[in-house]
């Protein structure tokens, strides 16, 4: 610190006085504490009434530190700064750096003012320049690192916010494999884990049911190549089985090499199901327009071998009535001819209606009274009368206000017929119907049989028209196919339950709203 001269007849009183205050502003205290104790140091080594430290302010002159009686008027003092005189009994010299005017130090004396007052006053004014300066530009710095700091925490909690709100897991870790970020959705399910446990530990601890070897080498691949990664797995960790796509994305910090690895992983088995069920109706619509191109070509030849065989048959039974010798075995082969041609027109029949589904007339139906109307038609089947029959209908159930009850019908006996022959011929068919969660799935149907099931790998397959688990010669494959365009043409869905062993549920779900 610079130290004001003084002249070398200032007595010892004001030199002590302004020893004191420069030893003040070198001492490592606040400045507030520092600028009181030299104000009142001043005061009393001049015997004053008050000595106050006085700021220019937009709003003028502003007292902003005192000591003694603060009696001082502003209009005095700016008066005393103006002509340099005392003014009302207030002496008071100028505060300033030299670019700008920072206020006054102004003294009101209960005595005159000598030569070597002034003199102590200005050295003391002098001080006070420097260390107000260097406050105020502290207290600035200090504000604009408080304003970036308040920002830079907005912006990570924005971010935050962010990456917790999207509907992925998503997690980071770094070349050590520890864990550096964990989102939200990490942390919640049945395997969720907190943020707090995860952040800082390696992910092999957290994911400790995948395999080592392999998690390690799929990070050190992205790590190695700062290719992006993508595949899909299946888990059964939350009690269904669930489909998840798995995305691993390289980070850089700078343009250095791949530093973290960003993972995503996203429950996608909604839209598998949405894709398998469009995949299924395009390959639906391609076999329909491929039945409606040939059926005709089939139904000619079919329907020349029917006659040729009406023809043999015809002979045969005019040679027998002439006494020639006719094998049974012929008629047989004609019985055999008639049988399969028939069924060929049956198959052919069932593309037809596949292919070009008949436009019939829709109106609000009641499933219960559908139900009833099914297992009326059924009781007549042979395989259905050795089964035990369980019937859950809800009494309330809302009705669908646009359907067809006859194609209803053949839908619920296609799916008790399959049931029957799951069974073959012993266990329990459970019907029932309830109301759905919502509008859209509003009215429900199940069948539920004890068979053999259905294997996972079939699940996605039946309802491919002439896909079947029948033996040769017992199904043409088109009954679920066509069970499927029927409900689909009623805005609804069929959904598949099944364990090997244990049995299948096979769920219609059919909106209760106008479409």
């Amino acid at each position: 610190m610079t130290v004001p001269t003084t002249s070398p007849t200032t007595p010892p009183r004001a030199l002590d006085a302004l020893a004191a205050v420069i030893a003040e502003f070198n001492a490592d205290r606040p400045l507030e504490a520092s600028i009181a104790t030299a104000l009142e140091a001043l005061r009393r080594s001049l015997d004053a009434q008050e000595c106050s430290l006085w700021l220019h302010t937009a709003d003028g002159f502003v007292r902003t530190w005192v000591a003694g009686d603060a009696t001082a008027a502003e209009l005095a003092v700016v008066a005393a700064l103006g002509s340099g005189e005392e003014t009302d009994g207030v002496r008071a010299v100028p505060v300033s750096s030299p670019d700008r005017r920072i206020g006054a130090l102004a003294l009101r004396l209960a005595r005159p003012m000598l030569g070597d007052d002034a003199t102590l006053l200005t050295a003391v004014a002098n001080l006070l320049a420097p260390e107000i300066i260097h406050a105020e530009r502290s207290r600035q710095l200090e504000v604009e690192v408080a304003a970036r700091t308040a920002e830079i925490d907005r912006e990570r909690r924005f971010t935050e916010k962010i990456i917790d709100s999207m509907p992925v897991g998503l997690y980071v870790i770094d070349r050590e494999y520890r864990i550096q970020a964990w989102n939200r959705k990490r942390e919640t399910g049945m395997q969720g884990v907190s943020r707090d446990e995860a952040i800082g530990r390696t992910i092999f601890d957290i994911l400790h049911r995948q395999p080592f070897e392999m998690l390690r080498r799929e990070f050190d691949e992205v790590f190695a190549t700062g290719r992006i990664q993508e595949y899909q797995m299946e888990s059964a960790a939350s009690g269904d089985p669930r489909t998840y796509r798995i995305t691993k994305i390289p980070m850089r910090l700078g343009d250095s090499a791949v530093t973290h690895v960003i993972t995503i992983g996203e429950d996608v088995t909604d839209w598998r199901e949405g894709h398998q069920r469009l995949s299924q109706a395009e390959k639906l619509a391609a076999i329909g327009t491929l039945a409606a191109g040939v059926m005709h070509e089939i139904n000619n030849p079919l329907a020349t071998i029917a006659a040729c065989g009406d023809g043999l048959g015809y002979r045969l039974e005019d040679l027998q009535r002439r006494g020639a010798e006719v094998g049974k075995d012929l008629f047989d082969y004609l019985e055999i001819i008639d049988n399969e041609v028939l069924r060929c027109k049956q198959i052919v029949d069932q593309l037809l209606d596949f292919s070009r589904p008949k436009q019939l007339a829709k109106s609000p139906v009641d499933l219960n009274e559908v139900a009833e109307k099914t297992l009326f038609l059924m009781k007549h089947h042979g395989g259905f009368k050795k089964l035990t029959l369980v019937k859950e209908l809800e009494p309330d159930l809302p009705p669908v206000p646009r359907g067809n009850a006859e194609q209803l019908v053949q839908v619920l006996m296609a799916l008790i017929i399959n049931a029957t022959d799951a069974m073959g011929g012993h266990g329990t068919i459970t019907l029932r119907t309830r109301s759905g969660p919502t509008p859209a799935d509003g009215a429900i149907v199940e069948v539920t049989d004890t068979g053999h099931g259905i294997a996972r790998a079939e699940l996605s397959k039946i309802f491919e028209p002439f896909y079947t688990t029948k033996a040769p010669g017992t199904g043409t494959g088109l009954g679920l196919a066509i069970c499927y365009g029927i409900v689909q043409d009623h805005r609804g869905r069929v959904e598949v339950d099944s364990v090997v062993g244990k049995g299948s549920t096979f769920r219609v779900l059919l909106p209760t709203i106008e479409w």
